[in-house]
């Protein structure tokens, strides 16, 4: 076989890799890493996560790089109260957000003393017991990004127990209508955004919230670069998350191949919605 020809045959099957890359990707499954707190405590910093590309139809964010090569959206289908959802957060639309569905298109949502009233009916919420977290490094360093916050939030919500630090967070279980029941974190009984006015939620938007209610930038704040996301349109949404595949600590350096290995949280891996 001639030089010319492998080299052809060789471009080829990257041509190929590439192009399977892309539709796997665009419309089957896609990677999605967690940088930040607003999904504790279901999503720790660290998780890397597999993302479904067809519960919700195709649009142009369903795209690597949200190439512009659908017009509107096709096979649309609305997520469920409760699904985790991918999406790309407004007003920019540059961002991949991950939140949890809590008001669908006509739904009324209220917000009373940290208890989300859907309906007109409040969402069953109940004390359960304190989530205890090890601090990790990439909560450390995450924290330092936001002007030197504790990486337990605040100071009074971290202890110490044999030389390791952890974070104790107040945890609740909440119950939407239909039974979908997930935890949540309210650390501050007077956060910014634990008392907001009725709103009806238009067609073909959706009212998201983040499960760690005092560390989220959500629909209960207005869509502003830097702020909040306010309600998502639903084209905008990218897929729904379906597993863990990978969590680390951040302990982990990538000249020391070892540390890998014990930077990894394993027991997360595998874990479901």
């Amino acid at each position: 076989m001639s030089d010319k020809s492998e080299t052809r045959d060789f471009l080829t099957f990257l041509v190929k890799l590439a192009l399977f890359v892309f539709v796997l990707r665009s419309f089957i499954v896609a990677p999605f890493n967690i940088p930040s707190e607003s999904m504790q405590p279901r999503l720790l910093i660290g998780d890397y996560l597999i993302v479904g590309k067809w519960p919700y139809g195709y649009s142009r964010y369903s795209m690597p790089f949200s190439l512009p090569l659908i017009p509107g959206r096709i096979f649309p289908d609305t997520p469920e109260r409760g699904d985790v959802v991918v999406f790309k957060a407004p007003p920019t639309q540059h961002q991949d957000y991950i939140k949890r569905v809590i008001g669908l298109p006509g739904d009324i949502i209220e917000i009373r003393s940290g208890q989300v009233i859907l309906n007109g009916q409040p969402v069953e919420k109940r004390r359960i017991e304190d989530l205890v977290i090890p601090v990790t490094q990439n909560m450390t360093d995450a924290t330092q990004r936001e002007r030197g916050l504790s990486p337990c939030y605040r100071p009074e919500f971290e202890e110490e127990r044999d030389g390791q630090r952890f974070c104790r967070y107040p945890q609740f279980r909440e119950t939407l209508p239909g039974g979908k029941s997930y935890n949540v974190l309210d650390v501050v009984s007077d956060g910014a955004a634990d008392n907001r006015d009725p709103i009806t939620i238009p067609e073909g938007k959706l009212f998201l919230m983040g499960d760690n209610r005092d560390r989220s930038a959500d629909s209960r704040f207005p869509a502003e670069e830097g702020g909040g996301i306010g309600l998502v349109p639903e084209q905008n949404l990218v897929g729904k998350a379906l597993f863990t595949v990978f969590s680390t600590d951040g302990s982990a350096s990538w000249l020391l191949p070892w540390t890998w290995f014990t930077a990894a949280r394993w027991g997360r891996i595998g874990e479901g919605f």
